[in-house]
């Protein structure tokens, strides 16, 4: 700015130094004082560029944040109806957060990827779609004690503390078996808290329902779903259960009973085990899944997991067919991470068998 304030300053000196025979006889040469003119252009200087710098700090929120990242993973899957298919899929994720009083968070998430959906040859499509969308607008803010969630296509489990440390290479295996109560998802327009005691024991709870104008939230016409959890989480080990019930007018009300739990050994070069039971009961007919995996969090430069869970919830007597995974996940530096493992999934017909590798880079 000091170079802006000479080029004001210089014709203001540059007039005091002018010819003044063209007006002698109207004013003298004692009606100018150099040191007042001067210090009225500084001041009027100084406030143009207290202007410029406000604008200039103003322009972005200092509390606002953006990230982004990549998830791609190449696929060779054979059995059932494929032989040898190989797939890539992609998908590409910004989140943007801001804070308005320093307790709150205000985040979006944009996606784009893969314009395909999960299929039993393609277990691992992202399915975000090919265009850039918006999918979850999300306010977090404190309620008293209470941490609140609100937001569109949020999750009812984003208050839920769970109780899985199991590292994950299917979404799946990721909720611990329990993605239908610990991991339960929204439905449109969610509003979920919890509580945390000093103790270590938590509560949470919320409801989510259709967006949809002509059927509303909470109504006979719309799908709504309530969740409640609780949970204790200690050094070593924890321990979450939820109940969920979801109602919709074209179906009979289902009600889902989940718990996980997670221990970790004290011993160098000892895994954490993870476990998950669900139960579900859709009118008269029930059903239930289980999950076990192991993780062992520094073998080398990376982390080896181990997990078998059933696929899916089955009633009594059905068979059950079962899904198996192992990977090896490294940093290769703080924003890429490559994950190879292997994918097997039982079915009525020739059990599927898939090679994946999968990179993840964050910026």
């Amino acid at each position: 700015m000091k170079l802006f304030k000479s080029l004001l300053v210089a014709p203001a000196t540059l007039g005091l130094l002018a010819p003044m025979s063209a007006t002698a006889n109207e004013v003298t040469i004692n009606d100018f004082n150099p040191a007042e003119e001067l210090a009225v252009t500084n001041s009027r200087v100084d406030g143009l560029e207290a202007r410029l710098n406000n604008f200039e700090a103003g322009s972005f929120s200092e509390t606002t944040a953006a990230s982004f990242s990549v998830d791609a993973a190449l696929l060779s899957i054979d059995g059932d109806t494929s032989t040898e298919n190989m797939v890539f899929e992609y998908q590409f994720n910004i989140g943007l957060s801001t804070s308005f009083t320093g307790e709150d968070s205000l985040d979006i998430a944009i996606d784009s990827g893969s314009d395909s959906a999960a299929t039993n040859d393609n277990p691992l499509a992202f399915d975000t779609g090919a265009a850039l969308s918006v999918d979850g607008v999300t306010y977090s803010f404190p309620l008293g004690g209470i941490s609140m969630v609100v937001g569109a296509d949020t999750d009812i489990s984003a208050s839920f503390t769970g109780a899985c440390s199991y590292s994950a290479l299917t979404d799946y295996m990721g909720d611990c078996g329990t993605g239908n109560t610990v991991g339960i998802g929204g439905n449109g327009v969610t509003a979920t808290g919890s509580y945390a005691f000093d103790s270590g024991f938590s509560v949470a709870a919320g409801v989510s329902g259709e967006s949809d104008s002509s059927n509303g939230i909470l109504t006979n016409q719309g799908s709504d779903t309530i969740g409640l959890e609780a949970a204790y989480t200690a050094d070593s080990w924890g321990l979450a259960v939820a109940y969920v019930s979801s109602d919709n007018a074209l179906a009979a009300e289902t009600t889902s009973w989940g718990v996980n739990g997670t221990y970790s050994f004290d011993g160098e070069g000892l895994p954490s085990v993870s476990v998950g039971y669900e139960t579900t009961e859709t009118g008269d007919v029930d059903s239930s899944g289980y999950f076990i995996g192991l993780t062992w969090p520094e073998v080398g430069p990376g982390s080896v997991s181990v997990g078998a869970a059933t696929a899916g919830n089955f009633v009594k007597d059905a068979t059950e067919y079962m899904t198996y995974e192992a990977s090896y996940s490294y940093p290769v530096n703080d924003s890429m991470t490559v994950t190879p493992g292997v994918y097997i999934e039982e079915t009525a017909g020739n059990d599927l068998t898939g090679i994946i590798v999968t990179t993840s880079f964050s910026f």
